[in-house]
């Protein structure tokens, strides 16, 4: 595994990112009908390892803390703590009543304690608010942001999805008091949505910042036969969500993907993975994985090279999308 900095920053990550939103359930968890008990979750995890992927990525409220607590015991008996890579995510609701969500100083210190408890860790590698507190002042979080880094229970600061203003005016405020800046964005990206090329790559771009996009595989869509369905595919109301209003438009791109991948003799998977892997300034895609196989077609993406020729024709048949993904 050739290992590649994140973003603007000494921290050596692998190109592959896994995440563990699948591992765990718990009740009311929207995604339980897919989601693997702790001996799935497990043998997934180790076998990222063996591969060399370094970087995992979870959160608070995936399987309401449960998927934080597998992780934390696999990384404990599987890996060195030292070479490894844990980011967390802050943001969703915990609990009922007040204060059980946001991004307050209250909800990010209490947070972060409940997960570094779960995760049986000291601190984590990047901390992730989640979403947008519409509800709270951005100074607000940023400087408890900031405290938590200053204090060692943070490493370094990212976002995940968000409008460009909001990600830009959260830099402002952390340049403007000598804060903590945010060094990643976790935005929605991949062949079947490309709203993010508008305005927040170019961002990143610009102030150096790594993007490590969610659903790269738009929840199997860019992985299968178009006709063919999984339990996720027939369960999971996020995913449909975010495709089902666009899926006719996006058939022809799934059906290039297809035929681009025949040519290079690979899943589609990697084909799709390897186009975001061309796109600066993308640096490790977050991947899920409900199998073993999953994490090692995740993992062959990375010696894959496209010409310029292939990039094009892949990309040809998108039409502009309804914005998805950032409340």
């Amino acid at each position: 595994m050739n290992y590649v900095k994140l973003g603007n920053t000494g921290l050596d990550v692998s190109p592959i990112c896994l995440g563990c939103m699948s591992f765990g359930s718990a009740e009311g968890w929207v995604h339980n009908p897919w989601a693997l008990n702790e001996e799935e979750s497990r043998t997934i995890i180790k076998r990222a390892l063996e591969l060399g992927i370094n970087f995992f990525d979870t959160a608070n409220v995936y399987a309401r803390g449960v998927s934080e607590e597998i992780l934390g015991r696999a990384i404990r008996d599987f890996a060195n703590r030292d070479e490894v890579v844990i980011a967390t995510k802050v943001r969703g609701r915990m609990h009922e009543g007040p204060n059980g969500e946001g991004l307050s100083r209250k909800a990010i210190l209490s947070q972060l304690d409940k997960s570094l408890q779960r995760l049986d860790m000291d601190y984590v590698d990047l901390y992730i608010i989640h979403r947008w507190d519409y509800n709270t002042p951005i100074e607000e979080t940023m400087e408890a942001l900031h405290d938590v880094v200053k204090a060692g229970k943070v490493r370094y600061i990212g976002a995940s999805a968000m409008w460009t203003w909001q990600f830009q005016k959260a830099l402002y405020v952390a340049e403007k008091h000598g804060w903590t800046r945010f060094v990643s964005m976790q935005n929605h990206y991949n062949l079947i949505y490309r709203e993010e090329e508008r305005e927040m790559m170019p961002l990143c771009r610009a102030e150096g910042i790594a993007s490590t996009p969610y659903s790269p595989l738009a929840s199997g869509r860019l992985a299968r036969d178009w006709s063919e369905t999984t339990t996720r595919y027939e369960t999971d109301p996020i995913a449909k969500q975010k495709y089902d209003a666009m899926a006719e438009a996006d058939r022809r791109v799934v059906e290039r993907l297809a035929e681009v991948a025949g040519k290079h003799g690979v899943p589609r998977a990697q084909i799709a993975l390897a186009w975001l892997l061309h796109k600066k300034p993308v640096v490790a895609p977050v991947i899920g994985a409900t199998k073993v196989s999953h994490v090692e077609t995740a993992v062959g993406a990375v010696s894959i090279e496209l010409t310029p020729e292939e990039i094009a024709y892949l990309e040809e048949p998108y039409i502009p999308h309804p914005v998805v993904g950032h409340n």
